[in-house]
């Protein structure tokens, strides 16, 4: 068997659209439900992420990527599971408010949110990575998991997870409503420390 068909591989996904996504205000924890057009997202990253075979979801258990898991697993036959470790930064009095709003009572960023009730980047990364790291773990080689999260929360994620600079995050760009990420294990190594790479970021599936 080939190096390839033996490495791991995690699949970071973005929920589909809110109508909060649509108005561009600030979500965090905020439980949101889905749109129409959210639902489709959903099917439509479901219809694609099946070619990868998934063993096993993990989910946020904030509504909008609980909903968008269960279309992935529906569609493959597994039943998910939910980590509240994988919910969105927590933006604290930026809940609910416009860019426009967030600029007119708080001014220019970038914010640190833990000052307006909310999480810093640093708070984000102490929950979120050991909860990516053990889901890395917990599959085998071979193996695909699905890993359904949010916007804000997985660019911040895939820098930490890949020990990238915190100068490196901005530079990713936002993640589409149901835009995902490929990890893949990289080829082994001396190491006794798994090695992972970046293979795709923010791939998604055109709606119909």
């Amino acid at each position: 068997m080939s190096d390839a068909a033996t490495r791991r591989r995690l699949v970071l996904l973005r929920h589909g659209l809110t109508a909060w996504n649509a108005a561009s205000r600030w979500q965090g924890h905020a439980d949101i439900e889905l749109t129409e057009t959210g639902h489709l997202h959903a099917k439509a990253a479901a219809s694609a992420l099946a070619a990868y075979r998934p063993a096993r979801i993990v989910s946020s258990d904030l509504r909008r990527a609980a909903v968008t898991a269960q279309a992935v697993a529906e569609l493959v036959g597994l039943t998910p599971s939910y980590d509240a470790r994988l919910r969105e930064i927590h933006v604290g009095e930026f809940s609910g408010l416009t860019k426009q709003e967030v600029l007119e009572r708080f001014g220019h960023g970038p914010h640190d949110h833990s000052e307006h009730g909310g999480e810093s980047e640093k708070d984000v990364l102490a929950r979120l990575l050991p909860a990516l790291r053990e889901v890395a773990a917990a599959t085998a080689p071979g193996e695909t998991t699905v890993v359904v999260s949010h916007g804000a929360a997985l660019r911040l994620g895939v820098r930490g997870f890949l020990g990238w600079p915190a100068s490196v995050a901005p530079t990713l760009g936002a993640l589409d409503n149901c835009g995902w990420i490929v990890l893949e294990e990289s080829a082994p190594s001396t190491s006794t420390t798994p090695r992972w790479r970046l293979a795709a970021y923010n791939r998604v599936a055109p709606i119909s």
